[in-house]
């Protein structure tokens, strides 16, 4: 079977143009179940292109690119927050007038998605998010070893920097491949090359350099109240897939103690994966998520 591919839409979410790509071809496709990917940081929706590939075929699949992120706008301040982006994804589902919803997600888009299956527990079918807990409680106690005082002035200190930095230009389209095979030595150049043509722009003076943000490498000094944010994954009830790589930097929830936060969830480690492990084992990674749906 040959896919069209997506085709790409806009909505407005708190005064920034943020873009999805829609997989639906026919009237018929928009009437399957819905199904909305949610892409980590610094990544894009078209990431997700193998897995909707699949997918498409018994589902209506959305993939959002993030504030900051693919096609969608930058934010003039250069603040992200989680939480600005589960007011995003909640008004993409919102203005498609679907639900309850079925959601894929990864890294920081999990941790946006799991937040969303929280606050709005009747709006999602099931969820699945790889790696989107967030630093692991050990990690959280290393830097939070640092006085709140010299970790906000660090973070002045960044932003600041940050705000001076301007997109890194590639010669060619080549050598940002290269730089993709380098952040993540799993994939293969058919994937590299695939997600590097779709998470670059060409500049006016012909070179290239990535879409997202360059502020996107300084988070706030602190996110949601640890309490807070258990209390949002203890309001899930739907059933939760909690995906993770053996060879991630990512803790393992069923390990660290994070599970207990939740009332419907499941942990499967993938051996031979990183953090990106819908990539790294792709065949595995569909056949588990068919299994889940």
């Amino acid at each position: 079977m040959i896919f069209a591919g997506p085709n790409s839409q806009t909505f407005i979410s708190q005064r920034l143009r943020l873009n999805y790509v829609d997989w639906a071809q026919t009237e018929k496709d928009r009437g399957k179940p819905p199904l909305v990917l949610v892409h980590g940081g610094r990544d894009h929706a078209r990431s997700w292109d193998w897995a909707a590939e699949q997918l498409c075929q018994d589902w209506h699949v959305v993939a959002m690119d993030h504030r900051g992120h693919g096609d969608s706008d930058w934010v003039s301040d250069g603040n992200y927050r989680a939480n600005d982006m589960v007011y995003d994804l909640a008004q993409l589902i919102h203005q498609l007038g679907v639900g309850p919803v079925t959601i894929v997600s990864h890294s920081m888009g999990g941790n946006v998605a799991l937040r969303y299956a929280g606050v709005f527990p009747d709006m999602v079918r099931k969820i699945v998010a790889i790696e989107g807990l967030g630093p692991s409680p050990q990690r959280q106690a290393e830097m939070r070893s640092t006085p709140y005082p010299e970790r906000f002035a660090e973070w002045i200190g960044n932003k600041r920097a940050a705000s001076g930095r301007l997109p890194r230009k590639y010669k060619s389209i080549e050598d940002a491949f290269a730089r993709m095979i380098e952040e993540n030595s799993y994939l293969t150049e058919e994937q590299a090359r695939h997600l590097t043509i779709h998470g670059v722009n060409r500049n006016e003076d012909g070179t290239f350099s990535w879409k997202f943000d360059p502020h996107l490498n300084v988070w706030g000094v602190e996110d949601i109240a640890d309490e807070f944010l258990h209390q949002v994954w203890g309001a899930i009830t739907c059933p939760t897939l909690l995906l993770y790589g053996a060879d991630s930097w990512a803790s393992n929830p069923a390990r660290d103690g994070r599970i207990k936060h939740f009332n419907n969830a499941e942990v499967i480690e993938f051996e031979q994966a990183g953090h990106w492990l819908h990539h790294d084992q792709f065949d595995r990674f569909m056949a588990t998520l068919r299994d889940f749906l």
